[in-house]
């Protein structure tokens, strides 16, 4: 009994994974490809009978491929930018847009990575120590306020590390910790079932 639940835990940590990984790639190339190839396929299934599966993928990589190329020469960094302000000024646009375009900027930029180093920090509560990144020093009005140097740390949730919360903390009390950042969102990720790779023990 014991090495058939041994075999059987061996198969679901193999099997599972790839399962999951499996599951959410369909979910989002269907996801993605239902936003724009949803019209198209509707329009070839009512008038020539077939969809084609992936299209509205496809057309989304040339529709961004096509907005790049446009924005890199004068004239099309003239255009976006009027477009833009314009975008900006609709009802309920100028909260969304500008948040969220600095922020998919910081995240892709060839410069600097969105996590600068994992750390500890007493959060909510003293005694309490949480999972952070650091991702900035903080801003000046912030630092002559509390007469502190203070950095920005983002505490996630687990187990979604994409949510969380922005604290602002003095430098000298947070821990330096020697893990990757991959190994940082892994262990919150997991609820800390997956420790840092210095620390992995063998799987029985």
């Amino acid at each position: 009994m014991l090495k058939l639940r041994r075999y059987f835990l061996t198969g679901l940590l193999l099997v599972l994974p790839l399962f999951i990984t499996f599951y959410i790639l369909v979910l989002s190339f269907k996801f993605i490809d239902g936003i724009l190839g949803g019209f198209i396929n509707n329009y070839f299934r009512a008038n020539w009978g077939f969809f084609v599966p992936g299209i509205g993928i496809i057309l989304g990589i040339l529709i961004v491929w096509l907005t790049g190329f446009i924005a890199t020469h004068f004239l099309g960094k003239r255009m976006l930018s009027a477009l833009e302000n314009r975008f900006i000024g609709l009802p309920g646009v100028r909260q969304i847009y500008p948040s969220a375009k600095q922020i998919v900027g910081f995240l892709f930029s060839k410069d600097k990575a969105a996590f600068k180093q994992v750390v500890l920090a007493e959060y909510p509560c003293k005694g309490i120590w949480s999972i952070g990144f650091i991702t900035n020093d903080s801003f000046a009005e912030a630092n002559q306020l509390t007469g502190k140097d203070l950095v920005h740390v983002f505490i996630p949730s687990t187990p979604g590390p994409w949510s969380g919360f922005l604290v602002l903390i003095h430098k000298a009390d947070i821990k330096h910790l020697n893990i990757s950042i991959e190994d940082g969102i892994k262990l919150v990720f997991s609820g800390g079932i997956l420790k840092p790779s210095l620390d992995k023990e063998p799987v029985i």
